[in-house]
């Protein structure tokens, strides 16, 4: 519990040297986060039965070469592809968001050394520092999310791809 308690410290006190902008910054990765879990999630459990119910009513149909059969087969693919796709568009937008938001973060910590200088002069070093923090804590915070997103990010866009040739590859279209 003493750990616990000491790491939670150690986050409020990182979170207040890091200014307002790293809420900003954890909200974003939360939200970002939240998406990617949801897409692994919608891999492992949900596309194998959508997948299934799809090949098997293709192969349940009794005609398959037609123009018609290839434009429900297209449409099927399509359905199948869309759902594999959903949220990726979103995630790439958040994880190229993070690093923005914390120049957002680097702007404000400067415009406050500045202020602090023009105030105080450039010889108040310590008043100085904690627009420094305010300066490169949120720009650290900002690439350390997009790191964390970015591969998970780039699988699940792969990996939509290749399920979605997969099963364009799956639907045969013989008879």
């Amino acid at each position: 519990m003493l750990a616990l308690n000491e790491a939670l410290i150690a986050i409020q006190t990182f979170m207040e040297r890091g200014g307002d902008v790293l809420y900003m910054i954890l909200l974003v990765t939360f939200i970002m986060w939240v998406l990617i879990i949801e897409r692994l999630w919608y891999f492992t459990l949900e596309y194998k039965k959508q997948r299934n119910r799809v090949i098997d009513a293709w192969e349940a149909r009794a005609e398959r070469k037609s123009w018609y059969a290839h434009k429900i087969r297209t449409a099927m693919i399509s359905e199948i592809t869309d759902g594999l796709e959903a949220g990726v568009p979103t995630i790439k937008t958040l994880v190229a968001l993070c690093p923005l938001i914390g120049l957002l973060g680097t702007v404000t910590g400067m415009i406050e050394v500045f202020d602090v200088m023009g105030s105080q002069g450039s010889s108040n070093a310590r008043a100085m520092a904690a627009g420094v923090s305010k300066a490169t804590i949120p720009t650290m915070a900002g690439m350390v999310a997009a790191l964390s997103g970015i591969f998970l990010s780039t699988y699940i866009e792969r990996r939509a791809k290749r399920e979605s040739e997969r099963l364009e590859d799956s639907l045969t279209m013989d008879h």
